[in-house]
């Protein structure tokens, strides 16, 4: 199958680059970057070797639609939704990596993103694509909405619980720390090395674009909306991001949660529940499209805490949204994304 990549000069189409690659049923036969147009691939990312001679090329829907049958979109929200609609038009399938699709409610992206949504029609047809919590929607569809990879790491820490009750009053705590590649390949002051190296920052906090986000999804989960409490941090790492989620629990949680969670991601190839007194590290998830989970009941509270480390570049954005296209497309759902994690 012929796939493209719209917005390829960005780390999420570099890593799709590198994961399609080596995918058994999908090659990549258009790319485009509005500023590298003309350039070949080599040029920026010279680890990308085997593609290293193909050329970045301005966005035009009809050579796209000519030379691939689905695209990945990999642009700014906003300008992922325009990108997509003559796509979509013509039918081709489009796995969008902006938020551009993932909040069902125009007014509500309107507020958190400060644009009017060009495509709100298509807000109820797009499906979330989180696998291990959506995977039987994914099959067939046209429009799918990559979640984002704060929320990816959150929305697995608390699912088992939340779809079985547990929650005690309405609120879940996310405290997460990502790697800077998470802030894009742009440059600013915030991302400057001298800024990050050796520090650790909150941003964002009380008023982060993923929030409504996890809320949504959460809520549907639980059956009742769910007010997330979310205090990102900027870690000095290039990738990975290490989530902890706390929610107050009742119903008996305690005695069993493990068995619950064991349950549900038993048979999933992309999560890792650790040994009981294990807990996740970013590094044992890097470069991978895995999701290693560890978690623990504080008895004298009843608080729990759920630890995930994923890729934010993999799991978190690309490594997932090939994973959604498996699905889409009916290839098996680890093809091209079954690499060890790189360590030291």
């Amino acid at each position: 199958m012929e796939v493209g990549i719209i917005g390829a000069s960005g780390y999420t189409g570099a890593e799709l680059l590198r994961l399609l690659s080596r995918h058994p049923y999908a090659d990549v036969s258009y790319i485009t970057a509005h500023e590298f147009a003309g350039r070949k691939v080599g040029e920026l990312y010279p680890h990308l070797w085997p593609l290293e001679e193909m050329r970045y090329e301005e966005f035009d829907p009809e050579e796209a639609l000519g030379r691939a049958e689905a695209f990945f979109i990999c642009l700014p929200h906003g300008k992922a939704m325009r990108a997509a609609l003559p796509l979509l038009e013509k039918g081709a399938r489009v796995f969008d990596l902006s938020a551009d699709f993932r909040l069902r409610d125009p007014s509500v992206f309107r507020e958190w993103y400060g644009v009017e949504h060009a495509a709100p029609s298509l807000l109820g047809e797009a499906v979330y694509g989180l696998p291990e919590l959506n995977r039987e929607a994914l099959e067939g569809a046209r429009l799918v909405a990559v979640p984002g990879c704060y929320p990816t790491a959150a929305l697995l820490a608390v699912a088992p619980a939340l779809r079985r009750g547990w929650l005690e009053g309405s609120t879940v705590i996310v405290d997460a720390k990502s790697g800077i590649s998470g802030a894009g390949r742009g440059l600013s002051l915030e991302t400057h090395y001298p800024q990050c190296d050796a520090s650790i920052r909150p941003y964002g906090v009380n008023s982060h674009r993923h929030i409504p986000e996890m809320e949504q999804v959460m809520g549907l989960l639980a059956g009742e909306a769910v007010r997330v409490l979310f205090t990102p941090q900027l870690a000095p790492m290039s990738r990975g991001i290490l989530s902890n989620a706390y929610l107050q629990l009742g119903g008996g949680a305690p005695q069993e949660m493990r068995s619950a969670y064991e349950e549900d991601y038993g048979g999933e190839a992309f999560v890792r529940i650790l040994p009981e007194g294990q807990w996740p590290q970013t590094k044992a998830a890097s470069g991978t499209n895995l999701c290693l989970m560890g978690l623990g009941v504080d008895v004298r509270s009843g608080w729990a805490v759920i630890s995930t480390a994923i890729d934010n570049l993999v799991k978190g954005a690309s490594g997932q949204a090939i994973q959604c296209m498996n699905l889409v497309m009916g290839f098996e759902e680890t093809a091209g994304l079954e690499d060890l994690a790189l360590f030291p």
